[in-house]
């Protein structure tokens, strides 16, 4: 169902009263969830909002979604849970296994066949025809996919585990999970393999699973398909059980009691590892006072190990606030609001002990001795949005939207198109041109216009529409919530000044903006330019700093952004001040 892009129709709040009703619909839909799991699914007094959409296939569906989330959607008067919430009780439905080529046809669109269910030695859980049930992958119990059963349980061992066993609705990695913070797979083994007695080769682990002989995956494409026969060779099983020892292997040599540990204390334990990692490695004194945003996205999240990801939602303390002030309380740090209602770090304590005992799970590299090509940075992703003012309103009401509602330009040139293919405003002589009606009229022409313009082109009505919208941006960086700002995104400044004996600088502003770490920055201009660079706090400023370096090196900069750290071209600006190559005599 979401294996395309849809668009979304509008973005609202949930009110108190329709929360309340909501959180008695999701009850209803799922008995076994408890009040305190409804709470923490739908907190109070945190963000929840209702988005509706049109899916690729013209489906109208509403989705729910906490802190940019979507963790319930509704089709036709039905309540599903996504792969977030399932992630947080992922034995809220009864979960079929499968393997993990199965999952990418899924993602493609496909429904789930039965000879791509793996039967465990436990047996097939029993659900009736039209039951709402989870997939698995083999050796991990979050789910990545739900489906509603074609036949019951009775009817598909009958069936000899043949034919389509579920319709899929919604998979990890596909655009309803890409809408939310794109999180990783969590591993949540299995309960049943804490005490599995160990194998010694791939026959055995099949037998142990009690795979029918018909379903053992061999170079036979038949034995194990979707809608599209997908086939699993056995040196693919190999290389998921060698993985998975390894994985285990690994778990055993760093914590005994990991399999014993909650999801909540493996995110506490990560948290701690990657903060005490960047205050070790990462953050130096020169560069507090530090923002605590700046801090999360820069230093923590960089010393994330391959393959994890640091949610602190997650966690124990649920918000970096506290966690820093439980750091705080340990004089490990010092925290305080240099600005209104933004904090910073001002001071950390390196001989505390747990700084001091800290050693780093793999070799770290510091910024000024990091090889080109391995840097952590990734360029934040930038949609231009325009809202809808109480002038434009009666243009965009046919197509369901409302004042203050925010699109993207694709969208606001489907709503016209539309409106004006509803209205019968395409000039019967020339298509090229639209006939101006009292809305558009009202809308989007100026006073002085309006007695003489009766016809306007397609591209000017788009362009005219966009003009008088309200214009802002969202800004995602990889790991984080989107963030949504008015006005235009300034670009990365790049310019030049003269100083003293003609001598000239370059300098380089709103690198936070984008992500960038002005000292990481600076250290990798000197190293290219092989000339120094000073940071200067700028005027008027607290947590924006400007880079200086010697002479014109705007054309090294330029190369430095666009080439090295992936910023698009058209958010740094300045690169015309370059200086031009002396002629050869």
């Amino acid at each position: 169902m979401f294996a395309k892009p849809f668009k979304a129709r509008s973005n609202t709040a949930v009110k108190g009263s329709d929360r309340r009703k909501l959180r008695a619909d999701v009850n209803s839909a799922f008995p076994s969830l408890t009040t305190e799991n409804l709470s923490e699914l739908m907190p109070s007094k945190e963000e929840l909002n209702v988005v509706k959409v049109y899916v690729h296939k013209g489906d109208a569906v509403t989705i729910y979604t906490h802190n940019r989330n979507p963790i319930i959607f509704e089709l036709e008067r039905n309540l599903y849970p996504t792969v977030y919430a399932l992630w947080c009780y992922p034995d809220l439905l009864p979960a079929f296994d499968t393997w993990p080529p199965v999952l990418e046809k899924m993602i493609g669109g496909a429904d789930l066949m039965l000879p791509g269910v793996v039967v465990p030695s436990s047996g097939l859980p029993e659900v009736q025809q039209g039951r709402l049930c989870a997939v698995t992958l083999v050796g991990n119990r979050a789910p990545v996919a739900i489906g509603v059963a074609t036949m019951s349980t009775r009817e598909m061992k009958a069936s000899g585990m043949k034919g389509k066993g579920f319709n899929i609705l919604h998979t990890y990695r596909d655009q309803l999970w890409a809408y939310g913070d794109k999180s990783c797979l969590p591993n949540m083994p299995p309960v049943e393999t804490e005490n599995a007695p160990e194998v010694e080769n791939v026959e055995q682990i099949i037998s142990q699973k009690a795979v029918p002989e018909n379903q053992v995956p061999d170079k036979q494409l038949e034995n194990l398909c979707l809608l599209e026969v997908a086939s699993v060779s056995l040196q693919d099983v190999e290389e998921i059980v060698e993985n998975s020892d390894n994985c285990e292997e690994r778990e055993d040599t760093q914590d005994s009691d990991h399999c014993h540990t909650s999801p909540q204390e493996n995110m506490d334990s990560l948290l701690h590892q990657c903060f005490f990692h960047a205050l070790k490695y990462k953050v130096k004194k020169s560069d507090l006072p530090l923002l605590t945003s700046t801090f999360l996205r820069n230093y923590l999240f960089s010393c994330c190990p391959e393959g994890q990801q640091v949610d602190i939602k997650k966690s124990s303390y649920k918000k970096l606030s506290k966690f820093l002030q439980a750091m705080q309380q340990r004089k490990i740090l010092q925290v305080k609001e240099l600005s209104k209602g933004v904090e910073s770090i001002v001071e950390v304590d390196w001989k505390h002990p747990d700084i001091r005992a800290f050693v780093a799970p793999a070799p770290v590299l510091l910024p000024s001795a990091t090889a080109e090509g391995e840097h952590l940075y990734q360029p934040p992703e930038i949609v231009s949005l325009y809202g809808i003012s109480t002038k434009m309103t009666p243009l965009f009401q046919e197509s369901g939207h409302r004042k203050g509602d925010l699109l993207t330009q694709t969208d606001v040139r489907s709503v016209i198109i539309t409106y004006v293919k509803i209205n019968e405003l395409v000039h019967p002589d020339n298509k090229n041109f639209v006939t101006v009606n009292p809305i558009i009229c009202d809308c989007l022409l100026d006073k002085s216009e309006q007695n003489d313009i009766l016809l306007l082109k397609w591209d000017d009505l788009v362009t005219r529409c966009l003009e008088r919208m309200q214009h802002s941006y969202q800004v995602t960086f990889p790991g984080c919530s989107p963030v949504i700002r008015k006005g235009y995104i300034e670009p990365i400044d790049i310019s030049v000044a003269q100083r003293a004996s003609n001598k000239k600088i370059t300098m380089i502003k709103n690198l936070e903006l984008y992500g960038l770490d002005p000292t990481l920055v600076a250290s990798l201009l000197q190293q290219r330019v092989q000339a120094s660079a000073t940071l200067i706090v700028l005027p008027g400023t607290k947590d924006r700093v400007q880079v200086q370096i010697q002479g014109n090196q705007v054309s090294q900069t330029g190369k430095l952004l666009i080439e090295y750290f992936k910023i698009p071209r058209k958010y740094v600006s300045g690169l015309d001040l370059a200086a031009k190559p002396s002629k050869k005599k």
